[in-house]
């Protein structure tokens, strides 16, 4: 039996002595993040907003096996954010509506949500009427059935059956009022019953997934206090993707008894902050170098490659990864590096000869 089968199933019920410590530790990692960001300035805060934001919008397409170019995302959620030092100028039509989606979400969470903002949602995920090739019902709620299938043609496994589309208005109508009114819980808690809740009506032909992220978000908004978003969920789900369909399906053929699902969820959400921190972290060390070399004169191949280095740079730099990294010869990379060795920014390491690495000091 489904969930959704069960009488007043969505009279959810949980033990609250065990989510307690998961949510008193998700109220401090809240805190504490927040905390940090007031010390900071103006721009350090919005590089981790962009930040974000644009992992939050391709990991929760990603998720979906959808998988959005990285530049434009960045480029149109800094456009939007009003960072544009941030933005490349590339054309983004192709990623700005599941941008504005996220947006509208956290932006105005406050705000009341409504079938015909749900509608403006899903149509900006499909703006041309198509998931992949095939055709869907966009802006309006499922009128056929729907099953949650994985495997190859032949062997494939039924996770879900959602209800009969026409009890979906329905359904929807009562999510809609429940979602609104003032919370009887910790919005933390009401932000993993909205995740559940909308799956398990899966009112959408297609896109559910990342509506339902959408929803979260908005509650997460509203529980931070902030239009701001410095941590991202669907990062933590893509990257754990198969506990987090386990959970969904486990809480999907359970009871009105959720505490196993509140349990993956807030443990979701503490992770999500805890990585943010240490994005957090690094966001400073990137500031802090580029500081402390403010008066150095460089080049444009010595940015470039500072840049990497400080970022997200693998393995040892050497001539020949500096070479290729800029498109020159080795003997123009080599004058850069030993540039930067006199000036007292890089330092060769330890083993010589052939196989001479450098590293920042």
């Amino acid at each position: 039996m489904y969930l959704h089968e069960r009488k007043n199933w969505t009279a959810f019920t949980w033990d609250e002595h065990a989510i307690a410590p998961l949510l008193g530790d998700a109220r401090f990692a809240q805190g504490n993040l927040l905390g940090k960001l007031e010390g900071i300035g103006f721009d350090l805060s919005r590089e981790i907003e962009v930040g974000s934001l644009c992992a939050e919008v391709i990991a929760s397409s990603g998720i979906e096996g959808v998988d959005l170019d990285a530049a434009k995302v960045r480029s149109s959620v800094a456009r939007r954010l009003g960072a544009d030092q941030f933005a490349e100028d590339l054309d983004t039509r192709d990623v700005d509506g599941v941008v504005d989606m996220v947006l509208d979400a956290v932006e105005n969470r406050d705000h009341p949500l409504s079938d015909e903002r749900l509608f403006s949602w899903h149509a900006a995920l499909f703006p041309a009427g198509y998931s992949g090739l095939r055709k869907i019902n966009v802006a309006q709620y499922r009128t056929t059935p729907m099953e949650v299938v994985s495997g190859p043609f032949g062997h494939e496994r039924i996770h879900f059956v959602a209800p009969e589309a026409t009890s979906v208005p329905g359904l929807m109508a009562d999510f809609l009022t429940w979602f609104n009114a003032n919370p009887s819980t910790d919005l933390l808690v009401k932000a993993g019953l909205a995740h559940l809740r909308f799956l398990t009506v899966h009112p959408f032909e297609d896109g559910n997934g990342r509506i339902a992220r959408a929803l979260t978000d908005m509650l997460l908004a509203q529980s931070d206090g902030s239009p701001r978003r410095f941590y991202s969920m669907a990062r933590y789900i893509e990257a754990n993707r198969n506990d987090y369909y386990e959970a969904v399906e486990q809480a999907q053929k359970g009871t009105p008894d959720v505490t196993q699902w509140l349990t993956w969820f807030l443990t979701a959400v503490n992770a999500s902050i805890e990585a943010s921190g240490e994005e957090f972290d690094a966001v400073l060390r990137r500031s802090d170098f580029w500081s402390s070399i403010d008066s150095v004169p460089l080049n444009e191949r010595q940015r470039k490659v500072l840049a990497v280095l400080v970022g997200s740079f693998e393995g040892k730099l050497t001539a020949k990864k500096w070479a290729k990294l800029c498109k020159v010869s080795p003997d123009t990379a080599l004058r850069d590096i030993n540039d930067l060795v006199d000036k007292g920014v890089l330092k060769r390491d330890p083993a010589g000869g052939r196989s001479t690495s450098y590293s920042l000091r």
